[in-house]
């Protein structure tokens, strides 16, 4: 998402967000002593699966199955890929060229979990500069050099 806004001094600033398929260091630092990677992700993936075909392979072939169970198995399989698509890190990033040595060149980077998430920060950090000609420092972007 491209997003151009003028600030109350009147320099004409950025916003861009990216979402990011990897996680950027910044993000995830604090759960490497928590998480141990991807393989347990797999573990419990390749169980899920293993469960499932063992259930669909032993039903006796009189046995009918009711379309709630084949939703339920639906949903249990789709759920954790769909929460990791759902919660990827965005990249919201605040430009501006500058104009004059009064008002050199910014440039404000923050990272921030999920897509409604980077939509509302992004409309906060353009309020922002609408409001006060640049981010919050309190808020997910920081200034870059």
């Amino acid at each position: 998402m491209n997003r151009a806004v003028r600030g109350s001094d009147g320099r004409r600033w950025t916003l861009k967000t990216n979402i990011e398929w990897s996680d950027p260091l910044q993000v995830d630092e604090w759960e490497l002593d928590v998480s141990g990677g991807r393989s347990p992700g797999v573990v419990m993936g390749t169980i899920v699966f293993v469960m499932i075909a063992a259930f669909l392979l032993w039903t006796p072939a009189g046995v009918i199955v009711p379309i709630w169970v084949i939703l339920a198995l639906l949903v249990l399989v789709l759920f954790f890929p769909v929460r990791w698509l759902v919660r990827r890190p965005w990249t919201v990033i605040a430009d501006t060229p500058g104009d004059t040595d009064e008002h050199p060149p910014e440039r404000w980077v923050g990272v921030v979990r999920g897509a409604l998430t980077a939509r509302q920060e992004s409309a906060r950090v353009a309020r922002n500069i609408e409001l006060y000609a640049e981010p919050d420092m309190n808020g997910a972007l920081q200034p870059v050099e």
